[in-house]
């Protein structure tokens, strides 16, 4: 906007989210949060506070759980899709995914087998297309000096 001057000034406008996006930005299960959080709206400032300096029932949440599927996951090494083939559809505790880890069904060591292969060729992948990059500049470099 300009202002009388003819230059820009900043419009501030409060960015607000809904609940569930900002549980999601905060890695917690949104279902397990505070009423007073899941009812209202949270703004980027109010987000930043809470990444900040983390209330109790955040730590708490983050360290024990329930976990979203994504961090469920992430913890046991598989993919969400891999959880789902499982049988785990519901949020986990912390100490719910220990009793996975130490049982180690073999849903579990499948998913995670699979998911490493994933992760080797995608890293196979990136290897190839930066060498393809390095080779095509030092292509364009050597056609450029002629």
């Amino acid at each position: 906007m300009l202002d009388t001057l003819g230059s820009m000034t900043e419009h501030q406008s409060t960015q607000t989210m809904k609940p569930a996006t900002a549980a999601k930005k905060l890695g917690v299960y949104l279902e397990a949060t505070p009423a007073a959080f899941q009812e209202g709206e949270v703004s980027r400032a109010e987000l930043n506070a809470l990444q900040a300096d983390p209330p109790q029932w955040l730590r708490d949440l983050r360290g024990n759980g329930p976990h979203p599927r994504p961090v469920v996951a992430a913890k046991l090494g598989v993919s969400i899709a891999g959880l789902r083939r499982g049988g785990v559809t519901e949020a986990l505790t912390t100490e719910q995914i220990e009793a996975l880890k130490e049982e180690g069904p073999e849903w579990l060591e499948r998913e995670r087998s699979t998911q490493a292969d994933v992760r080797k060729e995608a890293a196979r992948v990136k290897k190839l297309h930066a060498e393809q990059a390095e080779h095509k500049a030092r292509t364009e470099a050597g056609a450029e000096r002629r």
